[in-house]
């Protein structure tokens, strides 16, 4: 890959893995644009490393808290916020975990990632965060989320396996749903793609291992810098965005994008 490629697909990257518009759609819409080759396994474990080091560090202050209330709950054994919070991301993440194995068992990789289907998802998910965000006027914060809660929020990124779905979306659209303001959705849907990002690294990883593919290593390093930077800077401008404006920009954007994929591949 020559520069241009290496930085214009770790920016996609970064942007789209936390703002509610589908990385895969946009992957699928730069390749038919600018007829690039397929970019490698091994760029794929950068830049989606490269965002998960994004969202850690963005919420280092909040994952500390959590983490030290979590441990903390198992020698007072009382609950506390953070010690919930520990809990509902850990159990939220198991959904994608099961239903990933059940894909990876069942289904073709490759069918899923049709344009069609993509397109298809981003249209009908796009219109759901417009209803989650036209009707559900929630007033919640992320400290009132019950385990339960934290679980079905878990369950609709179990969905975003599904290509043009997007994790960030699915999982702000149900936020959305239960009452939550939309700083609060966005923060834990934030929160709750560490892990889903870092076991997504972590099979790329093992798939590149078997790969017999050599791997570019001052690619990979460009590519998850330039991925750190734009997710960083992506959490921390849309959470003050949404704060002035609500996610209708966002659903009018999916359906465009949806119905121009429909209108290159139909």
């Amino acid at each position: 890959m020559d520069i241009v490629q290496i930085i214009t697909l770790a920016v996609i990257q970064g942007l789209t893995e936390f703002l509610p518009v589908s990385s895969s759609g946009h992957l699928i819409l730069t390749h038919h644009l600018l007829n690039w080759p397929d970019q490698g396994q091994a760029f794929d474990v950068a830049v989606h490393f490269g965002t998960a080091i994004a969202v850690i560090g963005y919420f280092r202050k909040d994952l500390g808290s959590i983490i030290h209330g979590w441990l903390s709950s198992h020698k007072t054994k009382q609950e506390t916020t953070d010690s919930r919070l520990g809990w509902g991301i850990i159990i939220g993440t198991i959904p994608a975990c099961i239903f990933g194995l059940l894909i990876k068992v069942i289904l073709d990789d490759d069918l899923l990632r049709s344009p069609l289907i993509v397109a298809t998802t981003l249209i009908f998910f796009g219109l759901l965060l417009g209803w989650a965000t036209l009707k559900c006027k929630g007033q919640r914060g992320v400290d009132t989320l019950s385990i339960k809660d934290m679980l079905l929020i878990g369950c609709a990124q179990a969905i975003a396996l599904i290509p043009g779905t997007s994790r960030s979306g699915i999982t702000i659209t149900a936020g959305l749903s239960m009452g939550l303001t939309p700083v609060a959705a966005a923060r834990f849907s934030f929160l709750l793609s560490i892990p889903a990002i870092l076991m997504a690294s972590g099979l790329h990883v093992i798939k590149l291992i078997s790969s017999p593919e050599a791997t570019n290593w001052g690619d990979m390093f460009i590519g998850a810098a330039v991925a750190t930077v734009t997710a960083f800077l992506c959490i921390h401008f849309f959470l003050k965005l949404i704060q002035k404006i609500n996610m209708v920009p966002f659903v009018v954007y999916r359906v465009a994008m949806g119905l121009y994929l429909f209108y290159l591949f139909l």
